[in-house]
Parts: C-alpha cells; structure tokens; sequence
C-alpha cells in the first residue's frame, strides 16, 4: 500500500516537472504518457482531443501505438467509451474491455481483447468547465491489484494538469497571433510612414535627393549619406530600405559614435559566451540581426580606426566569426552609412582608411541643411504643427508674422532643432494663435538649450541675461515640470536640455 502511494506521488511530482518544463502541449503530454507507463505501470494512454473543423475525437498524443493505429484512432462524440466520456464529461472505468460492448478497439492495438484481463480507464480533459478531449489508459488488471479507485483518482489529477496546460498553450497561442497581426500592422505603418513620397520638401535640391533615392532604392549598392545634424539622414535611410526588395526585412540602427570603442566589435558582429568578462551568454550582432535586411551605421565617420581593417573584410565578403568565435558566419545585408563629418578631411588626417572609404562611398547622397533649402520651412512647420496638434489635443496656430520670424531663423540643428521647437511651443503655450512675440520667448530658450550637433563641456553662464528672459526662462522650465509630473528627464527632453542642464537651472531658480 505504502509503496503504490509513494510511486503515485513520484508520478505526480514528475508530471508536474514536466508541464513546467515546456509550453509545447504536444512536448509536455508525450513526457507526461511516459510517465504513467515508465512509473505506474499504466500501457496505451492516450490524449484525445475534439478536432475543432471535422468534430471528430482525434488521437493527439499516444503511448505505444503506431502510426497507423492513432490514425485509426477516430470517434464521434457519443461514439464508443471515448465519445461517451467526451458527450458526458464524466469518467467512465471499464474493469475488462472484453466484457464491455461500448469498446471498440478502433486502433486495434491490444490484439484480441478477450485473452487479457484489460482495464481502461477514461477520464474527461475541461477547459473552462468545457469537455475539450479525454485521457485513456489500459491497466492489466486482477485481484491482487489495489482498485482501480487508485488509478481514477491519479489520472483526475493529470486531466486536471492536462487542462490547465491547454488552456496555458491558447493564451500564449492567442498573444503569439496577437503579437503577430501588431508586428504586421506597424510594419505597414511603418513602410507607409517612411515611404518616399512622406517626405516633406519641394526645394531643387530635396528633389535631387529624391531622385537619388528612387534610384538607389532598387538595387544592392551601399549608399553614404552626408549632411549636417538634423538634416534627416535616418529618414532618407529607411526611405530607401522601404523602397527596396528588402522592405519586409530588418532595418537595423547602429550609433558607431554613441557605442564606446570596447564595445562596438561585439556590438557589430556578436560574441560567444565567454569570451570577454560579462559575456554570461552567446549573442548575435547586428549584422546578424540585419541578415536579408538593412544596417544603418549611423555616424560611420566615427568607427574606431582600429576597427575598420575587420569592417572593411566583412562589407567585402559579408563574411565574419564572433567576438570568440571560429565559426565563419555569412550574411546578405545591405549597408546604408550616415555621417556629419568631413570625411575627405579624415582621410587626409589617417584617421579614416581610404580603401574603407570608397567601399562605403559607391552612392553619395547629400541632405542640404535647412538654411539652404528656405522655401520648405513653412511645408515643415504646418508638417509638424499638424501632427503635435494631434498629439497633444490642441489647435495651436502660428501667425503670419511668426510664420516670417521662423523662416528668418538660422535653424543651426536643422529639421531636428525646428521640429523641437514646434512641439515645444504647441505644448508649452497656452494661446491658440502664436505671434512673433510669443515664439520669440521660445526661440530664446531653444537658443540658450543645446543646438543639435552642438556640445557643452559645462552649464551655460547667463547671470547677463534680461530680467525677464530669465523669468520667462524660469516659468518654462516650472510649466514643462508640471507638464511632465516632475519628471526632471522628461522635462529636459522636452525643453532640449540634458538631464545636467535642467538639474543646474533648477538649482539656479530654486524650483520647487
């Protein structure tokens, strides 16, 4: 008695390790039938579920049986002691299948029924108190044997666990298809957000680059984009992978000059597990990731020159190995580079290799700034003052005479500086129509904030600053606070401020 209890408990216990130990409900069962046989002697189990097209009670997991036997293995509901436990959703204990008209033997597997003392044992499996398939087991069976209770009562535990792991695979089955439909359905607002024609410019020289895009897009070359900071060098890289054969492919980012040097070889190419301390696991880089896709390697100037030997093999033979690695790997990317410096510069001062150079050089696209493309600033402005509007519930407009004062602005950081400045004046006002007076308290802060592709060693001095640019300084950095609960990060990003500037002008104007 003693030992059948601790066997039917080193059962329950093993079946537990192996619903936990995978999702997959066909993985889970196969273990869990296995276990019945191996540990409590129990031969044919079985897991039978209702086929959600045909109605049928098909075999989905079985223990013993060939192939052909679990095709053979089909019933209708009510049909046999298998349809009857699924039409009832009770269990049904038959103590010796020869003797019982009910079972039909439809797999054929036990042979002739009538020479062996066979007992099968059928309980329902519920999802949500609905009969959604039954768990069978053959035991032989005679009078030395403990009752069959005992087994009834282990198998109501199992079809219990059974059920529980169902209704856990279509929760992770139904998020896996919710996850999928969203993924599909940003990459299409993506593609369509990115798509060539969203671009927003008119000027002669936007339409060159336009042109340049349309015909690069379609081929494999490896395009270098160059311009100042702002200018939308991002855009105009996934423009042309959007507009590519690759556009349902990866886009991969990479900052070359935001990854500290150490860092940057396992970032571009992955590492093996252990091989450099805090490599607790092996990981694949971006030119893996961006395999049939596109590697944007923003700020391509920057790329360590010691790097560059290896970086200059890989976009030759698109083969690399892993930081730690021996195994070759291979890859198909399309590499698109961005850069704001003076590369023809670098090459005279050896900091940049020229072979690296015309390597990534094949296609130049130029993006002129913003000062030298003056007819698209109101097509951005009313571009961006749309969508903050809608962002943010407002209806913010801008006066004719701002309007003028925004084209007269030198916009050193370019789109990046006068979309900022947009976003920032339709959060912060609280007027519907700006005048010039009103954009000139904002173009004062912007100008006293970090200018994209600008870089301050310390907090700017501004004790000479007016009285009342200082005041306005001060209710602005109060009202982004509100704005933003508090949040000094937030506030910052919103204002175009680092996290040390905001923190030193708060001291500077003791807000609370």
């Amino acid at each position: 008695m003693m030992d059948q209890k601790i066997l039917e408990l080193t059962a329950l216990y093993e079946i537990s390790k192996a619903f936990a130990s995978s999702l997959d409900l066909k993985v889970a069962s196969n273990k869990v039938i296995d276990i019945l046989s191996s540990v409590l002697g129990m031969r044919r189990g079985t897991l039978t579920l209702l086929h959600p097209e045909t109605g049928e009670l098909v075999i989905e997991v079985a223990h013993g049986l060939t192939r052909e036997e679990r095709e053979r293995g089909r019933y209708r509901v009510g049909e046999g002691v298998t349809g009857k436990v699924m039409a009832t959703g009770e269990p049904m204990v038959v103590p010796d299948i020869g003797q019982e008209p009910l079972f039909l033997n439809r797999t054929g597997a036990r042979g002739d029924i009538t020479h062996e003392n066979i007992a099968f044992l059928c309980m329902p499996v519920r999802v949500y108190g609905d009969t959604i398939g039954v768990l069978s087991v053959d035991r032989l069976f005679d009078d030395r044997m403990m009752s069959l209770e005992d087994d009834l009562r282990v198998l109501t535990i199992v079809a219990s666990q059974i059920g529980q792991a169902v209704k856990v695979t279509e929760m992770v089955n139904q998020e896996r298809q919710r996850l999928i439909e969203r993924n599909q359905r940003l990459e299409q607002e993506l593609q369509h957000k990115f798509r060539l024609r969203n671009v927003v410019g008119h000027d002669r020289k936007m339409e060159e680059v336009y042109e340049a895009v349309e015909r690069v897009a379609g081929t494999k070359a490896t395009v270098m984009i160059r311009g100042e900071s702002g200018t939308g060098k991002e855009l105009i890289a996934r423009a042309i992978h959007y507009g590519s054969v690759r556009a349902g492919a990866p886009f991969i980012k990479v900052n070359c000059a935001a990854i500290p040097e150490p860092l940057l070889e396992s970032e571009l190419f992955g590492h093996e597990k252990g091989s450099f301390t805090g490599a607790i696991e092996t990981r694949k880089g971006r030119f893996e990731q961006a395999h049939e896709g596109t590697l944007f390697l923003d700020e391509i100037g920057d790329l360590p020159l010691a790097l560059q030997p290896k970086f200059l093999r890989v976009l030759q033979d698109m083969k690399f190995e892993r930081v730690g690695g021996s195994a070759t790997i291979s890859v198909d990317v399309r590499i698109i580079g961005a850069t704001h410096r003076d590369l023809e510069r670098a090459l005279r001062d050896n900091t940049f290799r020229e072979d690296l150079y015309y390597r990534l050089n094949v296609v130049p696209i130029y993006l002129p700034p913003v000062r030298e493309r003056v007819a698209d600033i109101p097509l951005l402005i009313e571009h961006f003052l749309k969508r903050c509007n809608e962002e943010h519930g407002k209806t913010v407009e801008f006066s004719a005479d701002a309007l003028e004062t925004m084209v007269g602005h030198g916009w050193p950081g370019n789109v990046r500086e006068l979309e900022n400045c947009v976003e920032r004046v339709v959060i912060m006002t609280r007027e519907t129509v700006i005048d010039a007076e009103e954009l000139k308290k904002h173009l004062k802060l912007l100008l006293r904030s970090d200018p994209v592709g600008a870089s301050h060693v310390a907090p700017p001095h501004d004790h000479s600053l007016p009285g009342n640019v200082r005041t306005i300084e001060r209710e602005q950095i109060s009202e982004a606070l509100r704005q933003c609960g508090g949040v000094q990060a937030k506030a910052a990003k919103l204002l175009g401020l680092t996290p040390r500037q905001i923190g030193y002008k708060i001291r500077k104007y003791n807000i609370e």
